[in-house]
């Protein structure tokens, strides 16, 4: 007769488990405590608004937020407009979800305005060092294979203003300047393909149809590998502000090398030095020299909640939720400190992680209702950290202006409000 076999003892949950358990068991406290001080009763009564029809489908050809919404906007700086035409717009951060920012919220950087440009009149001439230049409508780019993929776009002085001091206390003009969508176009090596590029051309410059005639260098390398003539944005074609009818993107190259209202691409064997990359768009570096064509978005990371425009509520359980990136590739891991950068943790990511795009994060937080200092930091896939303040101006100073991607710090205060700070 066989031995019955004794009981397995039974297991001990792992860390994750742990945390999973603990949230779950906090949250439905909460929500418990929540519910159990409201009338069952008078909770379930109709609202006004289910008692009679709302407006029908033919109400809004083109479809709106809920007003309920309507602080969810682009905001501006006022003392960063020099003239109504150059001038920058911030997307709201702290309101956003997901990883693809709505076009109506993208951030906005012009030098002259935004053209209006008829797409029937419009032209892309691509000339220069080619064995036949060529023209292209926008229904000629559309007859072409085309490609949609999700990249973020940053302007190279977003959080300029920060490089020596906290300057504004707000996420969405520290780090709004970036936003991310699906672009749809052809692939750039198609184009370069037909007209056919002679031996020993390495550059483009790439210049638009604003009135400033805007016009950036870039290497041959970067043509034949990702770029992109996009043509529609989320959907939909792109907007005016956007480049429309076609602008080039550079996936996880500064913002302003991305060109808008394209309207030529000469190919060239050595850069055009213009003026957005010789006296602008360049860093100056503690010896006096000025780096010139920084392309790359270097990885970079901030917490959207808490943070200035949104406050922690009160004592207990919260979900820290921030957005990381990197121009050269993917996101690996973000960690998260609540002690200015002492310990770090690290997070969980929510959703995909893409090449060059936004990738979301969250890792649980107890507050006691102490003072405390949030910071966020991301790995990227080639093993590049993001550096603190303090690393980033030990290589280059404290005159540089462009590609900011200093370690961000959130003081919360025992009120559960948020400020702008930085940490010696």
């Amino acid at each position: 007769m066989s031995k019955s076999k004794p009981a397995s003892a039974p297991q001990q949950p792992g860390r994750r488990g742990f945390l999973r358990n603990t949230l779950l068991t906090g949250f439905t406290a909460l929500t418990a405590g929540r519910l159990g001080q409201a009338n069952a009763t008078e909770s379930l009564a109709v609202p006004s608004w289910s008692k009679h029809p709302g407006p029908g489908v033919d109400a809004a050809p083109y479809g709106q937020p809920s007003g309920f919404e309507k602080h969810v906007v682009r905001r501006f700086l006022p003392w960063m407009r020099p003239t109504r035409q150059s001038s920058v717009s911030f997307s709201p951060l702290q309101d956003l979800h997901g990883i693809i920012t709505p076009n109506g919220l993208f951030f906005e950087r012009h030098h002259a305005g935004v053209p209006q440009v008829d797409p029937g009149q419009h032209q892309l001439i691509i000339h220069g060092m080619v064995d036949k230049p060529l023209k292209f409508t926008l229904e000629d780019l559309k007859r072409f294979p085309s490609v949609s993929r999700v990249h973020f776009v940053e302007c190279a002085g977003n959080g300029a203003m920060e490089q020596r001091g906290a300057v504004n206390n707000g996420l969405q003009f520290t780090h709004g300047m970036i936003s991310s969508a699906e672009w749809t176009g052809v692939p750039l090596k198609l184009l370069l393909s037909e007209a056919g590029v002679r031996k020993g051309a390495k550059w483009l410059l790439a210049e638009g149809a604003d009135a400033a005639g805007l016009a950036r260098s870039f290497p041959m390398d970067k043509a034949l590998d990702d770029a992109i003539i996009a043509f529609a944005q989320n959907g939909e074609m792109l907007r005016p502000e956007q480049g429309y009818p076609m602008r080039l993107l550079l996936p996880g190259w500064e913002g302003v090398a991305n060109v808008k209202w394209l309207r030529r691409l000469e190919v060239g064997d050595r850069p055009w030095e213009m003026r957005e990359e010789t006296s602008t768009y360049t860093d100056l570096m503690p010896s006096g020299k000025a780096r010139q064509f920084t392309f790359i978005q270097e990885a970079k990371s901030v917490i959207t909640f808490p943070c200035p425009e949104r406050r922690v509520p009160g004592k207990g359980l919260h979900m820290v939720e921030g957005l990381a990136w990197s121009g050269e590739g993917k996101v690996k891991r973000v960690d998260v400190s609540f002690d200015g950068g002492r310990n770090w943790q690290q997070a969980r990511i929510k959703g995909p992680q893409l090449d060059k795009s936004l990738t979301r994060f969250e890792i649980e937080w107890q507050w006691n209702g102490q003072p405390a200092y949030l910071q966020s930091r991301v790995i990227d896939e080639t093993g590049y950290v993001q550096p603190s303040y303090q690393q980033l101006r030990a290589v280059r100073g404290t005159n540089f202006m462009y590609h900011n991607n200093a370690i961000q710090t959130w003081m919360v205060n025992a009120d559960g409000e948020v400020e702008n700070v930085q940490l010696g």
